[in-house]
């Protein structure tokens, strides 16, 4: 019996991109049967806080794996278009305003995290992109993402993601609008601000279609290699939401009724360390055991804008006063976003 080769992405890119789909399909279509199946072969009650749990994490957990992995390899594809260099040329020149509307919207396509911010943000400023425009990005970048989108998309529907996506937007724009308002260029690093200025220019790839996908298989190695620890850690945590917290426990300290919930949840948010990712699939068992939209999603914002690892590498370029202003201000967005969704949803 004759073995069929997989087309190379290299030599067949049309092909490989086609059977590529057909095969992340038809897992995604196994994914329920196959963990309900995993589930009942397990020597617990599936109705028990423990088998909820279980069921929870054996489907929760390659799901979202096939989910990250399907858009981080479209998106590796589409961040080929998008350089350092090409969206600091992008940016470079235009007025505050719709600069910051466009800074934000291009966030949300650029494979950039907070481990990314220091040299991204002294290539702003060299390129002579505006204080305030370049904290737009910053904001849209981590908390705006392609992989909280999809994942918010598969697993609460369009309405939720594309509320997620404008109340982002409008965060990262207002912040970065007020920031560069405040004229705060005083308060940078300086060096950063004695640096010389770089022309930014645009430049042509010349990438085919092989170089893209290669671009998107990199984005999966990269990507999905450093962050399935979290989400497994995640998922976990969703799945022990899941099985055991009581609904009338959670609902009574992050549901709409407790003003005080929305501090809480971005205060609690801010230390923690992980990604899109990582928080959606606790969310998610939020979101199942009666927390209010508005205070989960306020958690959620917070812990990906407004991470303290990511003030840590900022300080390393910005004054105290001015990493204070950042924060304080992402905040007041996150809470008035929270506030806003508790009243009317």
């Amino acid at each position: 019996m004759t073995a069929i080769a997989l087309p190379s992405p290299r030599s067949s890119p049309r092909a490989f991109l086609v059977l590529g789909a057909l095969a992340w399909a038809g897992l995604y279509a196994l994914l329920v049967p196959a963990s309900e199946l995993a589930t009942a072969a397990l020597p617990v009650d599936r109705e028990s806080p423990a088998g909820r749990a279980l069921a929870f994490f054996l489907y929760d957990t390659p799901k979202v794996l096939l989910l990250l992995t399907g858009v981080v390899f479209v998106m590796g594809m589409v961040n080929s278009w998008f350089t350092p260099e090409r969206t600091r040329a992008l940016l470079a020149g235009r007025r505050e305003g719709a600069a910051n509307v466009m800074a934000a919207s291009l966030g949300i396509v650029t494979p950039f995290c907070s481990c990314s911010a220091v040299p991204l943000f002294i290539g702003f400023v060299q390129a002579g992109v505006p204080l305030g425009v370049t904290f737009s990005f910053l904001i849209a970048a981590p908390m705006v993402n392609e992989v909280a989108l999809a994942l918010l998309l598969a697993m609460f529907g369009w309405r939720i993601a594309l509320l997620y996506l404008g109340l982002g937007l409008a965060v990262a724009i207002v912040a970065g609008w007020v920031i560069g308002r405040l004229g705060m260029e005083r308060h940078l690093e300086d060096w950063v601000r004695d640096m010389p200025r770089l022309r930014a220019e645009a430049g042509a790839d010349g990438l085919s279609l092989a170089d893209r996908v290669q671009a998107g298989l990199a984005s999966v190695r990269e990507i999905v290699g450093r962050v399935w620890p979290w989400i497994v850690a995640g998922i976990a945590v969703g799945a022990g939401i899941h099985g055991w917290v009581p609904e009338e426990f959670l609902a009574g300290i992050m549901g709409r009724e407790a003003w005080w919930s929305v501090p809480l949840a971005v205060l609690v948010g801010v230390p923690m360390y992980t990604n899109a990712a990582g928080i959606i699939p606790v969310v998610q068992a939020l979101l199942a055991k009666g927390a209010a939209l508005g205070t989960v999603l306020a958690f959620m914002m917070s812990v990906i804008a407004l991470s303290l690892p990511e003030m840590i590498i900022l300080r390393k370029v910005l004054k105290p006063r001015l990493i204070a202003t950042f924060a304080g201000v992402v905040a007041a967005g996150i809470l008035a976003v929270g506030f806003v969704f508790n009243a009317v949803l």
